[in-house]
């Protein structure tokens, strides 16, 4: 039996779309079987792995819609062991069309959750809203991953996700877990984001992955490569911290 796992943030730029990407591959190199779900409308994680996002037919917007099957919008990928069902701009429309629907909320639950019986792992790559998308992300998820960027504003705004958690947790979804809380684009040489680190491992001791996610140029252009860092060059830094958070999740749920 999988587990589904949200990556969500409300502010934008934290990392998400980076850790649902290179998360998925190095989960997927270390031969676990892994889908990744692009839940974003600017649908970087299908550009991210090298799928022409324009020539998309079938995505996320049809499984909501539920005008598709799930299996038919499964595109395999260049990467071991990970496919993705990808974003088109289309996805923008969901959440005013699903408005009026009855069990909204539920859309995209129904529609994959018998997908946790094909993987080990399925990764959903959140909108950076607090919307209806997500909403669906969390309410089909079984944890959710929150990436925090070290650096001034991290903390801010996180309350007000964990209580949209909490409150997904009481309405929609009890069984929702957090997974961890994941620390990017961590820099060293800078006091701030040395504080960023304590204050967050302060605050939610157990709850902060160890792994910890340095900035790293390589990671920034794998993506315009349409490759994972794991593909684009698996000796650097950017790798081996993704490698190691594969690791923590993998022994986690052993």
């Amino acid at each position: 039996m999988g587990k589904i796992i949200a990556i969500a943030n409300q502010k934008g730029g934290v990392g998400k779309t980076t850790t649902s990407v290179n998360l998925a591959a190095c989960l997927g190199v270390l031969e676990k079987k892994v889908l990744l779900i692009d839940a974003d409308p600017q649908a970087n994680a299908t550009s991210g792995l090298g799928i022409d996002v324009e020539t998309v037919e079938i995505g996320t917007y049809q499984l909501l819609e539920h005008s598709s099957k799930a299996e038919e919008a499964i595109i395999k990928t260049e990467s071991p062991n990970l496919d993705i069902i990808p974003a088109h701009i289309d996805l923008v429309a969901i959440e005013i069309e699903l408005v009026d629907q009855e069990e909204r909320e539920y859309m995209l639950k129904k529609a994959i959750e018998h997908l946790k019986d094909q993987y080990d792992y399925v990764l959903i790559d959140c909108a950076p809203s607090l919307g209806l998308l997500t909403l669906n992300a969390l309410t089909a998820a079984d944890s959710v991953i929150i990436p925090i960027q070290c650096e001034y504003f991290a903390l801010e705004g996180l309350g007000k996700l964990l209580n949209t958690i909490k409150s997904v947790q009481k309405i929609h979804n009890k069984n929702l877990d957090i997974e961890g809380l994941l620390l990017t684009m961590y820099d060293s040489r800078l006091r701030l984001s040395n504080q960023v680190v304590e204050e967050v491992q302060k605050h939610f001791d157990e709850m902060v992955f160890k792994t910890i996610i340095q900035r790293n140029v390589r990671l920034s252009e794998a993506p315009s490569y349409g490759e994972s860092i794991i593909n684009y060059d698996a000796g650097s830094k950017g790798a081996s911290n993704y490698l190691s958070l594969a690791h923590e999740i993998i022994k986690k749920n052993i």
